[in-house]
């Protein structure tokens, strides 16, 4: 299911991309004469490719993460625990300023959640069934003030727009890289021979793996903020115990999909050089901070 939903959203781009770069006029992104660079035609291809992706996959991330993970919505509580549940997210909720998000449970036994949504007052906020029945009430509940921190910041929207940017630069460097290494070193005079997309190809690759260290740090710093959101709608003490839980468990496999992996509240610890791609700082750094606060 998540691949087909991957090739669905990637066509939807694509058809879409070409419509608007046709609409506004764009043939190609070289010059007339087949040799130089049309930058402006460039520009536009690329952001429309770079941001397309990204907005897309925003507006359409809760249906994403419900089917991703599974994730059952409360629309009327069934029990006590649902019934907590709901009220506590509204309650949360209220105090922060935003709208009702949806309520979710989805089953698996690690120790995570996650909040997604492409509007502050329409977002979804879901937690494991793990989490639920190993964790205390006041922990669950800085679990769920953590995510609906990261809804009233409006982490989702900023880290789109951050991404569509990293995007739009890769994309477009790394095809005036190629441009520039067909024309110097394999001399192609008109048009562009096959030096073009494979340099192209390596660029965008080593310039999406730079590039993508400053996406993973937004996401950390993110955390640290949805961490202190918690504590605020809690208290600093029950922000703690819950993220002590949470190193208690750190280690067993997190069934989150990869594209879910920085909505979560943790992730599988990573090291040395992994830790610039890790969405999440290491939890005994957040539990200092909180400390220091």
């Amino acid at each position: 299911m998540r691949i087909l939903l991957f090739l669905a959203t990637n066509m939807a781009v694509l058809v879409l991309v070409s419509l608007v770069f046709n609409l506004l006029g764009f043939q190609g992104i070289l010059a007339a004469n087949g040799v130089d660079l049309n930058l402006q035609a460039l520009l536009v291809f690329c952001a429309l490719f770079g941001f397309g992706g990204s907005l897309i996959s925003l507006l359409i991330s809760k249906w994403m993460a419900k089917r991703g993970t599974g994730t059952q919505i409360i629309e009327t509580p069934r029990n006590r625990d649902e019934q907590w549940l709901v009220d506590t997210v509204a309650e949360l909720a209220q105090e922060a300023g935003i709208g009702m998000p949806e309520v979710g449970v989805f089953p698996s036994q690690a120790a995570n959640a996650f909040a997604t949504g492409w509007n502050r007052n329409d977002a979804l906020v879901a937690v494991s069934a793990g989490l639920l029945q190993r964790f205390r009430p006041n922990e669950v509940k800085a679990v769920l003030a953590h995510e609906i921190g990261h809804v009233a910041n409006g982490d989702m929207i900023t880290l789109s727009l951050i991404q569509g940017v990293v995007n739009t630069f890769v994309m477009f460097m790394a095809r005036i890289i190629g441009h520039t290494v067909d024309r110097v070193v394999f001399k192609t005079e008109r048009g562009y021979g096959l030096g073009y997309y494979v340099v192209t190809i390596v660029a965008e690759l080593v310039l999406g793996a730079l590039a993508s260290m400053i996406v993973f740090w937004f996401s950390r710093w993110r955390e640290y903020r949805a961490d202190a959101a918690g504590g605020a709608l809690t208290s600093n003490a029950d922000m703690i115990a819950a993220l002590q839980r949470l190193q208690l468990e750190q280690g067993q496999p997190q069934d989150l999909p990869g594209e879910m992996t920085a909505f979560g509240i943790s992730e599988q610890l990573k090291q040395g050089v992994g830790g610039l791609f890790r969405s999440h700082p290491p939890l005994e750094d957040r539990i200092r901070a909180l400390q220091a606060g």
